[in-house]
């Protein structure tokens, strides 16, 4: 399951799963999708190694803001995939 976690000024959804235990390690992906005329640009990318593993229609400058991004929030998108997504009520 993906749980919303931000939307950024270009319109780009944030997403990211619960924690996965694969090999002792806990992971959590994080997808960023954007819609375009033709349907969508796309990333994907694993925590804590900051591995992408797919990425469409998005620019290097775009993909090194994102890492910014992760790495500065990898500490919420881990909490946040522990609990189930953002309690937002």
């Amino acid at each position: 399951m993906m749980y919303p976690y931000m939307t950024l000024a270009d319109e780009t959804e944030i997403v990211h799963s619960q924690v996965i235990e694969e090999d002792g390690k806990k992971k959590v992906i994080v997808n960023f999708e954007r819609p375009t005329e033709d349907g969508f640009d796309s990333a994907r990318c694993e925590l804590p190694d900051y591995k992408w593993t797919e990425r469409e229609g998005y620019s290097d400058e775009e993909i090194a803001f994102f890492e910014e991004i992760l790495h500065s929030n990898a500490h919420l998108l881990y909490k946040y995939a522990e609990n189930g997504g953002i309690n937002i009520a």
